[in-house]
């Protein structure tokens, strides 16, 4: 059975209680709008949007809800930004550091729309808050108050499950009156309606003001500290199912802390876990921090939505997955969505079928069409030959005539191609035809001389040069000759494209022209 299927039948017996009380289940997820969102960060949206689409599917009445984390603190500038405009800010709420353009009220708007619209490319489509509001709607207010009280045990939680915790430690940071930050400050007093509190250096990426007052922690005036604020939302929104990365959800980790506070602090049983793996690049977790074709944004940009939701989804969330657009990965996830297409209208009732199925957005599952799927590789090679008609050579290649679907699943790969190849491919899947003979081709040997000879004698002799009799040309020269395939090969893409390798050699001599062939061949083996 698909992991996800698996999962929604396990949270279906976890949650029979609660079936029967509530109108609805609740799944949370949320990000912390720090900046540029890493890729990574979409594998938490996948993995809850398909648990929410397949309790949908199920007839359970459920709400997936994502919180725009804007009421965290601004501690670093991210190395895209002016350093000198934002390093003022630190230790302000994201909220309340501007937007980097004119385009959003504040930071966290910025870069919440930008992960929004990434999210939007995936075909999930939550319920979007915004933390700030329950702060000051007064929905934290009794979850505040719970945690000053039961400070004491709250730091005894700490100590029990995470380590050490200093005596004089309060859990709640209020806003300073004089400078506005939040980071800075340290409550030293609560008496049941205010905290005393003062700003200063307690942190070594912002500095305070020292300025001490007192002031109500309420209504957005305090914030929470991380662990304890996680514990708090569940209560606060009644969650049921919330999973995170497997870096919260260690022994003694965020998770495990948040965990206790919700059930001794607060009274409630925390919500169902699924703790999932981190993207990896050349075997290291991935970050925004890392370069290009890391965020979420230039990937969800770059992809199809199908091929997007088939690198978030095809993994079960307890392993790793790896993605390197600035390898193979790309082709390699079109071919992967090829193959699957196959299992699928073979009429095969399998995990591959049951994949293919929900890696399509949820209203396009019931119209999916059979279609042409010529190989990303080749649309991509194509792309980068300004003399062909791509579409004329995808009909030759069908052997039939083009169906409207058919252009434009070709026309999608042929945009994706385009800009991977712009931004990101290897040397390897970039190709020049040669206008000029390659100085590199100068060195052939004489029997790779021999077998281009043949090959000229095939052009100039031959009616019919299609990509078919060039492959089997060429599969006889090999023979005759017993030259090696990769001497064979990599001497007649020397020759037109200047590299040593290229797409399928038949088929790449059966798109050139005739009196191009014999031109160029001829300068190879003079």
């Amino acid at each position: 059975m698909y992991w996800a299927d698996n999962l929604r039948e396990e949270i279906i017996k976890k949650k029979k209680e609660e079936l029967k009380k509530k109108s609805h289940l609740i799944i949370r997820d949320e990000k912390t709008v720090s900046g540029s969102s890493h890729l990574g960060s979409l594998r938490g949206v996948a993995i809850h949007g398909i648990i929410y689409q397949l309790l949908k599917e199920g007839g359970i009445s459920v709400k997936y809800l994502f919180e725009i984390n804007d009421f965290d603190v601004f501690d670093s500038v991210p190395h895209y930004l002016d350093q000198e405009n934002f390093a003022p800010h630190l230790g302000k709420l994201l909220l309340d550091v501007p937007s980097p353009d004119d385009t959003a009220k504040n930071y966290a708007e910025y870069f919440g729309n930008e992960f929004k619209t990434a999210i939007q490319k995936t075909g999930f489509d939550p319920e979007y808050y915004y933390s700030s509001a329950l702060y000051k709607e007064g929905k934290f207010n009794e979850a505040i108050r719970e945690a000053l009280d039961k400070s004491e045990l709250i730091k005894k939680i700490y100590k029990k499950v995470s380590g050490s915790v200093k005596e004089d430690w309060y859990p709640l940071n209020v806003f300073c009156e004089s400078c506005g930050k939040v980071s800075t400050t340290k409550v030293t007093s609560w008496d049941g309606e205010a905290v005393q509190y003062v700003c200063g250096n307690f942190v070594d990426w912002a500095s305070g003001c020292g300025h001490d007052g007192k002031i109500s922690p309420f209504n957005g005036n305090g914030k929470l500290p991380w662990k304890v604020e996680w514990a708090a939302k569940f209560k606060i929104l009644d969650v049921d199912i919330e999973g995170g990365g497997k870096d919260h959800s260690t022994k003694g980790g965020s998770r495990d802390v948040a965990n206790n506070i919700s059930r001794e602090v607060f009274g409630f049983e925390p919500p169902f876990d699924i703790p999932y793996e981190f993207f990896q690049s050349g075997g290291k977790k991935m970050s925004s921090s890392k370069g290009i074709g890391s965020s979420a944004k230039e990937v969800a940009g770059l992809l199809p939505t199908e091929i997007l939701r088939l690198l978030l989804l095809q993994k079960e969330p307890q392993k790793v997955i790896e993605f390197d657009i600035l390898g193979d990965t790309v082709p390699v996830l079109f071919d992967t969505y090829d193959f699957l297409a196959k299992n699928y209208f073979s009429g095969k009732k399998d995990d591959y079928s049951r994949i293919f199925e929900l890696i399509h957005p949820e209203g396009q599952r019931k119209e999916i069409k059979e279609n042409f799927l010529p190989r990303f590789s080749l649309v991509s090679f194509l792309a980068q030959m300004p003399h062909m008609d791509l579409m004329l050579e995808m009909e030759k290649l069908k052997g039939e005539k083009l169906t409207e679907n058919d252009r434009e699943e070709i026309e999608k790969r042929k945009n994706c191609s385009e800009l991977w190849i712009k931004l990101y491919a290897p040397e390897k899947h970039k190709f020049i035809l040669q206008e000029k003979f390659p100085e590199n081709a100068q060195k052939l040997t004489s029997i790779q001389k021999e077998a281009l000879k043949n090959v000229l004698e095939f052009v100039e002799k031959s009616d019919n040069l299609d990509g078919q009799a060039f492959h089997s040309k060429l599969h006889e020269i090999k023979e005759d000759l017993s030259i090696e395939p990769k001497d064979l090969f990599s001497a007649l893409y020397l020759v037109f494209l200047g590299k040593s390798n290229g797409p399928k050699a038949g088929w790449f001599l059966g798109t050139l022209d005739k009196e191009f062939l014999v031109r160029r061949l001829k300068e190879a083996i003079k």
